[in-house]
């Protein structure tokens, strides 16, 4: 378990820098485990999406995933969302995790890719468990990749 949240003042490229929302702490009762919650914004502060970082391992990670993305529609197609992820990929080595996974479905080609040029490894396209809460929004399927970091 997270002893503490880090300092991220540091997420930052030449193009975009993450903004913390919120470091939620978790709760082992219901399986969650201490989060990162980030705005995806440009050097002037202006938001053009969102990621997340949840740290550590467990059942309901493997088909969540360890990093959630969304870029917003007018910033789409910048590789945003990839960068934003290797500098989640940072932060996560700081907590020492030795890899994350990131999941998406299987008709998200834009989400595919962009694990495929992260170079992530497909481990496998898993059906959800049949009490996963993702099969409440009609997911089925979760394509899962591993990143070692």
């Amino acid at each position: 378990m997270v002893e503490k949240f880090l300092n991220t003042d540091d997420l930052k490229t030449d193009e975009l820098r993450l903004r913390l929302e919120k470091a939620a702490p978790g709760d082992p009762q219901k399986g969650w485990v201490p989060a990162y919650h980030f705005a995806i914004c440009d050097l002037r502060g202006e938001k053009m999406g969102a990621c997340d970082l949840r740290l550590g391992h467990n059942d309901l990670l493997y088909y969540g995933g360890n990093i959630g993305y969304r870029v917003e529609e007018p910033y789409r197609g910048h590789h945003y969302a990839a960068k934003a992820c290797r500098l989640l990929f940072e932060l996560a080595k700081r907590h020492a995790l030795e890899y994350v996974i990131i999941t998406c479905n299987p008709e998200n080609i834009a989400s595919r890719k962009t694990c495929e040029y992260l170079g992530g490894t497909l481990l496998e396209i898993a059906e959800l468990p049949p009490d996963s809460d993702m099969r409440e929004k009609g997911e089925t399927h979760k394509c899962i990749f591993r990143f070692d970091l």
